[in-house]
């Protein structure tokens, strides 16, 4: 298996610190508001990574974090009236509600920074005593040039990014010794939730947050950091140079950074602070959650993907097309015979399908190959069915296959041909009834109420098949 390392701008091969197991950590949201539907493509990519982990047969230790202390968040409750924890609780609800219909797998672990203040406080001493940060005025701040990898992951050198921190004003620059220098604590301000540290009442920083939450809950060295593009710098960069600095050990092997989306026809990058986002919970009531699902854990991590009706739209058709050939599969396998002659020659081509799903997926989650798989499947089952005689042994597999792909997409397929509803057994019934008595405005007139009903028939050579729109 291949994996894309932004630390090292290269795919290289997958190895874990334990044997099957897979340590993963993921930038988790910040949560003053609703997530968009950008945050919910990191969060629905990093679930299909996770899948197919496992899938693969890894046994992973999942954990994604609620960031509950922030700026944003503090500002929000202010102009609400409520406190920074109420409204944290409020919008980690909603996140759950949202990636539950988009059926992401919840964390092995969610931690909250409120729940990790001590450590954080613990892990800033510590850094301070290693001589990595220093105390200035109620606030402490990193040392950025005392870390030798500072800018690897981001690809940046210092200079460049000294040119970029000098053009920054405001109070918080004087207490600086460097402007390379980030706040791992804040000094309180009037209104601001707070807490007792050594330094004084304050709050800690962003980037302490995740570095503190990634170690406690995995341990100094993890297998994969992943998140949003936009958090390679300074997010990541920063959290590299905390953790390592206080471990001594590397943070984590592989970085993993899903693209953005983006919108309209300039491709611009979707984002709150350009006010041109679209949240998850508005995109979920045009469009059914699997849907979204499908068209987000479908595209490549790391390729840009433009979101609009178009691609929605396309992600529905495709996904009916998938759904509608699993359920004639079911259809026919009550009709199906034990066993054929030529089962071993299919149960062959079924096993090559398995053979180039892992071989596309294991190219850095390569989910644009492993659907094209699955379209080749549906192809080849779809001409399957079309045989007078087919085989029970052939129809499970195909059917266990496709149910176990998808399920890397997180797609749960379902035959619902064993839940017909009584009554349309008994209109599909009378309808047979009326075209064997030829009866044709009968059963035209059934046809159509069904229809009515979002049921839809098919009249083959095998008989009547149903299926809902």
């Amino acid at each position: 298996m291949q994996i894309y390392n932004t630390l090292t701008r290269r795919k290289e091969t997958f190895q874990t610190l334990e044997p099957n197991k897979v340590k993963m950590y993921v930038c988790g949201p910040t949560v003053y508001n609703y997530i968009h539907i950008g945050n919910a493509r990191s969060t629905v990519s990093f679930d299909t990574v996770r899948r197919y982990l496992e899938f693969r047969g890894y046994q992973v230790d999942y954990v994604s974090n609620f960031t509950d202390v922030d700026d944003k968040i503090i500002r929000t409750a202010n102009e609400e009236g409520i406190t920074t924890k109420e409204l944290a609780d409020k919008y980690i609800a909603a996140f759950e509600e949202d990636t539950g219909k988009l059926n992401v797998k919840p964390a092995c672990v969610h931690p909250r920074v409120i729940d990790h203040i001590e450590d954080i406080i613990k892990f800033v001493a510590d850094l301070i005593e290693k001589g990595y940060a220093y105390e200035s005025q109620g606030d402490v701040y990193y040392r950025a040039r005392k870390f030798k990898k500072y800018g690897e992951l981001s690809n940046k050198s210092l200079d460049e990014l000294e040119v970029g921190a000098s053009q920054r004003t405001g109070a918080e620059q004087v207490k600086k010794e460097d402007p390379l220098d980030f706040a791992l604590w804040k000094e309180a301000k009037e209104g601001e939730v707070s807490w007792k540290s050594p330094w004084g009442m304050g709050r800690p920083g962003w980037h302490i947050e995740c570095s503190v939450m990634a170690t406690k809950h995995l341990g100094s060295t993890i297998d994969i950091h992943g998140g949003g593009q936009d958090l390679e710098f300074p997010h990541h960069e920063n959290e590299i140079a905390q953790s390592e600095a206080h471990t001594g050990q590397t943070f984590a092997k592989y970085w993993m950074h899903n693209a953005y989306l983006t919108v309209g026809e300039s491709g611009e990058k979707m984002s709150k602070s350009l006010g041109n986002f679209v949240t998850a919970h508005d995109v979920m009531q045009n469009f059914e959650p699997e849907v979204v699902r499908y068209a987000l854990a479908t595209t490549h991590y790391r390729r840009p993907m433009p979101f609009n009706e178009v691609v929605l739209k396309e992600a529905e058709t495709n996904l009916s097309k998938i759904k509608h050939s699993y359920k004639n599969a079911g259809f026919r396998l009550g009709q199906a015979q034990d066993g054929l002659e030529d089962d071993r020659e299919y149960l062959q081509e079924i096993t090559e399908f398995y053979d180039e799903f892992v071989l596309g997926m294991d190219d850095d989650f390569n989910t644009a190959n492993g659907i094209t798989v699955v379209y080749q499947m549906v192809k080849w089952l779809n001409s399957y069915l079309e045989k007078i005689h087919v085989s029970k042994v052939i129809l499970e597999k195909i059917q266990s296959q496709l149910f176990e792909f998808m399920q890397v997409f997180g797609i749960i397929l379902e035959d619902e041909t064993d839940l017909l509803d009584e009554v349309i057994e008994q209109l599909i019934e009378e309808r047979k009834q009326a075209r064997e008595a030829k009866d044709f405005a009968r059963s035209d007139e059934i046809r159509d109420q069904l229809k009515e009903q979002g049921i839809i028939l098919e009249d083959t050579a095998q008989g009547i098949r149903w299926s809902r729109i």
